[in-house]
């Protein structure tokens, strides 16, 4: 799409010079989702990008409603075996997930996807993401934007 792309944890781990996970091993859940909200709130002044968010970050706050305010949310939807999948084979650990088995974590990831579904569901646009099609997703992005610029 020709756009810059940014990921919110890098941008953590940049601003305040901690691995997430150190941070949660330091401090708590609630500090992290703070900073991150505000953090996030920052990248407004970030024209033309791509901002990948992790999993909770449209869960707390206003941040859902604040993306869509003021960009295009795309939420890539996947089935729980498929995030297990992914996460396991993962170089970096999820703070939350790092003590479990892959059997704790698939009931750990449905439980999640049940509580996180109602703001998931709010994006503007929402891709089986086990079949994407990317020239198919920027598409769907590109008039999405048309249409907010409108």
């Amino acid at each position: 799409m020709g756009l810059e792309c940014y990921d919110l944890d890098q941008l953590f781990e940049e601003r305040f010079k901690i691995e997430i996970a150190n941070f949660f091993d330091k401090y708590d859940e609630g500090l992290f989702r703070n900073l991150e909200s505000q953090l996030l709130k920052e990248t407004v002044v970030i024209d033309n990008a791509i901002i990948a968010t992790g999993g909770g970050t449209p869960c707390f706050y206003d941040n859902m409603e604040w993306m869509n305010n003021n960009g295009i949310t795309v939420y890539l939807q996947m089935h729980p075996l498929s995030i297990v999948s992914r996460l396991s084979s993962s170089r970096k650990k999820r703070p939350l997930l790092a003590s479990k088995s892959n059997a704790e974590l698939i009931g750990f990831i449905k439980g999640h996807l049940r509580q996180r579904n109602i703001f998931y569901s709010q994006a503007q646009i929402i891709i089986k993401a086990e079949s994407i099609d990317l020239a198919g997703l920027s598409d769907q992005i590109k008039t999405a934007l048309a249409k907010k610029q409108a």
